[in-house]
């Protein structure tokens, strides 16, 4: 409605996944690198959670497109599901048949699966999103088959994504079993003020357009009413656009943004979630410093795979240490420049 007002090419603020758009923080590099830890690593349960609108989903997306093809990939992302239902849909991905089969059936032809799979030299791979919606005993049965392994590595890889309920269920006193397979957990924070003005910047530079469409004055003010969540930023930034439109104007101002406000019949983010008991402070002290709040480069990525991870205490800290320096080891082998940045 608004693309040739605004000399735009595209919608660039559209809710729905587009990894095209990705703006990838700081901690949404993290949250991609431990995902990519899950495979590279041969070992292991991942968690990642993150808000409703975090941009979750859009990172499962950008890492199915860079996965390599000796990967094999069963994508879960509807999760009202008992634990038949659960191995049925899993079965499907891998391109079997499981409808007639009974559960024991259904395990035999998964761990078959599994091991033709791993005999064959591809990894296989088991992605969750919506995972908080998962029951516990579903949760139960998820960890039972994260145990198909050799003598050296796990053969099943998984990760689960889900909104911080998920964290919740697995702190419970009766999921200890699966806690204790998790190596690695991470929540996905929201963005920055700054970041949510480089993360409005960025969605218009590649929706063709390199024009500041906001006052400067409106962007700490899109970050009072969003909180940083980029589907909420998604969602005032279009309704401003939206209005400014309507009005034949080329830049929102604040009586554009105060009448999309309006509109959308919000409050400021903080008033809205006052009342919330859930808290993640502690996940932005890696990137409380100026100098973090860049994009992360092939030095920044070093950095957190040396140390800045959540490792599970009943798990061998000197295990994914060493698997982790494995992967540092491996992304300085890449680095063409590696000795010329002292």
């Amino acid at each position: 409605m608004y693309i040739d007002h605004f000399g735009l090419k595209d919608y660039p603020f559209r809710i729905t996944p587009d990894t095209d758009y990705l703006y990838m923080s700081p901690a949404h590099a993290r949250a991609k690198a431990y995902m990519e830890y899950a495979i590279f690593n041969r070992e292991g349960f991942v968690v990642i959670t993150g808000e409703i609108g975090s941009g979750k989903t859009t990172l499962i997306k950008k890492l199915l497109t860079e996965i390599s093809d000796d990967v094999t990939v069963a994508k879960i992302f509807q999760t009202q599901l008992n634990e038949v239902e659960l191995l049925q849909a899993i079965l499907v991905e891998f391109g079997l048949n499981p409808f007639s089969a009974k559960k024991v059936e259904l395990l035999n032809m998964l761990n078959q699966y599994l091991v033709d799979s791993y005999l064959s030299g591809k990894q296989v791979l088991l992605l969750i999103d919506d995972a908080q919606n998962l029951s516990k005993r579903v949760l139960e049965e998820i960890c039972m088959l994260s145990g198909v392994e050799t003598q050296k590595e796990k053969i099943l890889h998984v990760i689960l994504v889900g909104q911080p309920e998920l964290n919740k269920k697995l702190e419970s006193d009766d999921m200890e079993q699966l806690l204790q397979r998790v190596s690695l957990r991470y929540h996905v924070r929201a963005l920055s003020e700054d970041e949510t003005t480089e993360y409005i910047q960025h969605r218009l530079k590649v929706a063709g357009i390199n024009e500041h469409l906001f006052a400067d004055e409106i962007y700490p003010k899109i970050y009072e009413y969003t909180g940083g969540i980029p589907r909420l930023i998604n969602t005032l930034c279009d309704t401003s656009l939206t209005c400014a439109f309507a009005d034949n104007k080329l830049i929102v101002d604040e009586e554009e943004f105060m009448s999309s406000i309006n509109e959308l019949q919000w409050k400021k983010y903080t008033e809205k979630h006052k009342d919330d008991n859930i808290h993640y402070e502690h996940e932005d002290v890696l990137y409380s410093d100026e100098n973090q709040q860049q994009n992360l480069n092939l030095y920044d990525i070093k950095d957190f795979i040396h140390g800045a991870y959540s490792p599970i205490a009943s798990r061998a800290l000197v295990e994914i240490s060493r698997q982790l320096k494995r992967i540092a080891d491996h992304l300085d082998s890449d680095n063409p420049n590696k000795g010329n940045n002292n």
